[in-house]
């Protein structure tokens, strides 16, 4: 019986998510990114929706600076905890909600709420310069891809 469970639990196996020192990011091919990729959105989704009835009241006017304070230091609280969360996952942060996947020649950008991992830059454009994945895909076939 218990090897046909071990045998079962191999089966359904999947690749365990690598956690990485805060501030090391690492390089990834299209693959790992895509499948890291759930979990990101996932993590960040919690975190935006978590983040966001403090925000709401922090543009709210206020009668007492100590409210304002706790309101500071709670949205400060969640947001360095989303960016840990995202540096140790390897991904190199540029933003609130935005992050980049290292191909080794640039970034797999992404930014909340994109419904999926759909751009790509060189190291020496930013955010503005992003073009669609697609296009990247077939007209430049990176090694990373």
């Amino acid at each position: 019986m218990a090897e046909v469970n071990s045998r079962e639990a191999a089966g359904r196996r999947q690749r365990i998510v690598s956690i990485r020192p805060l501030g090391e990011h690492r390089i990834f091919t299209l693959e790992e990114a895509l499948e890291l990729f759930s979990l990101v959105r996932r993590i960040t989704a919690t975190s935006a929706a978590e983040l966001e009835p403090v925000s709401v009241r922090l543009r709210e006017p206020f009668s007492f600076n100590d409210e304002i304070t706790v309101l500071e230091k709670e949205y400060e609280r969640i947001v360095r905890r989303w960016v840990a969360k995202m540096e140790r996952l390897g991904l190199v942060v540029k933003g609130l909600w935005l992050v980049d996947f290292d191909t080794g020649d640039g970034y797999l950008c992404w930014k909340f709420p994109e419904l999926e991992l759909g751009h790509y830059h060189p190291y020496d454009k930013g955010f503005s310069g992003r073009r669609p994945l697609a296009e990247v895909l077939a007209v430049e076939q990176p090694d990373w891809a």
